[in-house]
């Protein structure tokens, strides 16, 4: 049987791949790439032998630091980035969750500083499995059922 890609190779970039298929938005809204001027593809209910299914982000000419590929961890614990150039895959790179957030979630306290006044929300990281946190300023815990994505 021939192999056959179900998207597009890019030249250069990166390939976000292995995402749930239910993070698939979250991970574009995370890392803002509905800003981005960049050719972006992306793939969702993809076969997958791991997952069942899966989605794929492939994203030409743009290449994450390492605090950006550490906020698709909250959304995409498994994830895996491909940098490719010159259509070769060059790093492979596997997310991991960062013992601190900063400013990607809200608090799930809505008597929380950070939902009343101008503050930056700060977490630290409980729990990759499920991703469980701890708000730095009122301590109280939000898993990621109750996650709300700023």
């Amino acid at each position: 049987m021939e192999k056959q890609l179900q998207v597009s190779a890019i030249k250069d970039g990166t390939v976000i791949d292995h995402i749930p298929t239910k993070a698939l938005f979250k991970v574009i809204k995370i890392l803002q790439l509905e800003e981005c001027s960049q050719m972006i593809t992306f793939g969702n209910n993809l076969d997958s032998k791991a997952m069942k299914t899966k989605a794929i982000i492939k994203i030409a000419n743009r290449f994450f630091a390492d605090e950006e590929v550490n906020k698709i961890a909250l959304v995409a614990p498994n994830a895996k980035l491909n940098t490719i150039r010159d259509y070769e895959v060059i790093e492979k790179r596997v997310v991991k969750t960062p013992k601190e957030i900063f400013g990607i979630v809200s608090c799930f306290n809505p008597k929380c500083i950070t939902n009343v006044e101008n503050i930056k929300t700060r977490f630290e990281v409980l729990s990759n499995k499920p991703i469980t946190m701890k708000c730095f300023h009122c301590e109280k815990i939000t898993n990621e059922n109750e996650m709300t994505y700023l």
